[in-house]
């Protein structure tokens, strides 16, 4: 048997999260997505856990969301309701956790994984750690709250420095600097700091940062989650998409973007 995406460990009341792919560089892939979602709602209802460490599994934290094994075919309109839908449902299960989580970021990470680590009680990274969120290359928009919430962690330069053209990929040290992570540690360090953090949570409960509420947190991540499935159904992303997977070989999520792509002046009017 293989053995599961997320790895579960529960120590004095801190449950330990592992995304467990690395032959996928713990990419978010529909598997992934679902393994995550579904660890978040074991650990609300266990009584034995208190606070939550989430981290990953060689040298990548997560490479993000694997958009080939997401989105599948159909009806274009069904298409953005299911993006719209999964795309909220995917930061809301970090925004509905009632438990303290600490972000324990083990090596690279792209995308979601970024922005999703904002949602959390606090950062705490090593040293070989990156920090990137391509939106604006890929021509979508911000997720996971970045639009509001990156600016408030670390001002509006270097805010506009990662989600903007420039697509800044901070280290952990510059990550520190700027407010986006609370602290680098060494790797043979890291579980064993994050676990110490979040002991230090229990007792306080959900605490997110920058002074942001649960309430505004999810009121940004709906606004941002239809503003996104808009743009993956926009003409340039598809293309893009297409000509980026095909370069790849992935040849059936190429025809998969190609086929959206290619109907997009029929189906856009009925969107």
């Amino acid at each position: 048997m293989s053995e599961p995406l997320i790895q579960r460990d529960t120590v004095d009341g801190i449950t330990t999260l592992t995304m467990n792919d690395p032959r996928r560089l713990n990419g978010w892939t529909a598997g992934m997505i679902a393994a995550i979602q579904e660890a978040f709602r074991d650990v609300q209802a266990d009584p034995e856990t208190k606070a939550v460490v989430f981290t990953g599994t060689g040298k990548y934290y997560s490479a993000g969301v694997n958009l080939g094994s997401t989105i599948k075919p159909m009806h274009p309109k069904r298409l953005h309701a299911m993006i719209t839908k999964h795309n909220q449902a995917l930061f809301d299960a970090f925004l509905d956790l009632d438990k303290p989580i600490i972000a324990a970021v083990n090596g690279h990470a792209i995308g979601a994984p970024v922005t999703s680590a904002t949602l959390c009680d606090a950062i705490v990274a090593t040293g070989e750690a990156t920090f990137l969120t391509p939106f604006s290359r890929l021509g979508i928009p911000p997720e996971g709250c970045s639009s509001v919430h990156f600016e408030r962690l670390m001002g509006a330069e270097n805010a506009a420095r990662m989600l903007g053209p420039e697509g800044w990929r901070p280290t952990a040290e510059e990550a520190v600097s700027i407010g986006y992570a609370d602290e680098v540690v060494p790797a043979a360090s890291l579980l064993d700091r994050a676990h110490e953090l979040a002991r230090q949570r229990i007792e306080g409960g959900r605490q997110f940062r920058g002074g942001a509420t649960r309430e505004e947190l999810k009121a940004v991540n709906a606004k941002e989650s239809v503003d996104l499935a808009s743009a993956f159904l926009s003409p340039p992303f598809l293309k893009g998409q297409m000509q980026f997977l095909w370069g790849k070989k992935k040849r059936q999520p190429a025809l998969l973007f190609g086929a959206i792509w290619a109907t997009s002046p029929a189906w856009r009017l009925f969107l």
